[in-house]
């Protein structure tokens, strides 16, 4: 019995240039990023080795080899907001997944105010591009203006919808908490987090204003709290002083960094959490060590947002139709040991 032929991969081919997947896909399909020489060897190496194209794989190969650049406010660096570097992991992993590369750019406050172009798109480095966490001064609204690159947003969004964008589910997310603290008996509710800082912090100050107006709370304005200076976005201790003189029963906190510096403050107030007031967090991610209390919060579903900024990138790529605009990720609350029940007085 004649024994059947093994199709020739393109991992066979690099494997024999010692070369990346990649570049044999790009070499293959045409794209640049692979120089002309060894454009030639990988296409004579091919068509020696008798490689095919398999046609079910047409639409895939036409979506490897892009190069994805990566964008972030190094604003969200400064501390210890791990949060983003998770989103950027699960970013490139997605990328690779799809057979693509990641450059990773940090966008300093005088790019932002001075309005640099990113170098990225300045020296036209990559395909496409993914903006994690909302810039400031307005760069979005620059990039957008400035740049035919293909954008997504990841956790904000222009309220327009002018930019495909995926973000968490903030308005409902921050509802849930509120109305757990309501449950167990909370009354006296703040909410901690400078409001147009970004949009996803003011829609989930806005589930938290929900719950409180159908449970007949009052909404005081001493229980708004800030958490960072509007402009430059820096946290350090501006937190502290905004903080009422009367200390409220519970906390809903923006993110979990954020719940981390509220337990702080409380602590140095000589509180404690969760026995004398309760704190809840959104994003279910905080770097180790930063808190010594488990705090209940909101899970993000990172994952599925880094799957859907990615999709739609390559989608936007390859001139495909897809579904355009905001596109909102279910979470889920998780409860952990920052908040105790209220007993009536």
């Amino acid at each position: 019995m004649a024994k059947i032929k093994k199709a020739v991969k393109m991992a066979d081919i690099a494997e024999k240039l010692s070369v990346s997947t990649v570049t044999v896909s790009k070499a293959l399909s045409g794209q640049k990023g692979v120089s002309e020489e060894m454009r030639v060897k990988i296409q004579n190496l091919a068509e020696e080795m008798g490689y095919k194209a398999p046609a079910s794989s047409k639409e895939k190969k036409a979506k490897r080899g892009y190069n994805i650049g990566i964008l972030i406010s190094g604003r969200y660096l400064a501390n210890y907001d791990a949060f983003y570097w998770k989103m950027y992991q699960e970013v490139a992993g997605e990328a690779i997944r799809n057979e693509c590369f990641t450059l990773f750019e940090i966008l300093s406050e005088e790019m932002e105010e001075s309005k640099y172009m990113s170098r990225l798109l300045e020296e036209k480095k990559v395909d496409g591009l993914i903006v994690i966490g909302k810039p400031g001064y307005d760069y979005a609204e620059y990039l957008r203006k400035n740049t035919n690159m293909p954008l997504v947003f990841l956790d904000f969004y222009e309220p327009d919808a002018s930019v495909d964008c995926f973000i968490s589910d903030g308005f409902y997310g921050t509802y849930v908490l509120t109305n757990y603290l309501i449950e167990k008996g909370h009354r006296e509710i703040a909410y901690v987090g400078t409001l147009f800082a970004t949009e996803s912090i003011t829609d989930r100050y806005m589930g938290y204003y929900k719950s409180l107006l159908e449970h007949g709370i009052e909404i005081k304005p001493e229980y708004l709290i800030k958490d960072r200076d509007l402009v430059h976005g820096r946290q350090d201790d501006y937190m502290d002083s905004a903080f009422p003189e009367k200390i409220p029963t519970a906390y809903v906190c923006n993110c979990d960094y954020i719940a981390s510096l509220v337990i702080k403050v409380l602590k140095a107030r000589g509180l404690r959490v969760p026995e004398d007031v309760s704190v809840v967090g959104y994003d279910n991610y905080l770097y180790p060590g930063l808190c010594d209390v488990e705090i209940t919060t909101y899970d993000v579903d990172i994952k599925e947002m880094a799957k859907g900024a990615i999709e739609t990138l390559l989608k936007k790529l390859d001139g495909e139709n897809y579904k355009k605009g905001i596109h909102i990720v279910e979470g889920h609350m998780v409860e952990k040991k920052s908040v105790a029940e209220r007993k009536s007085v």
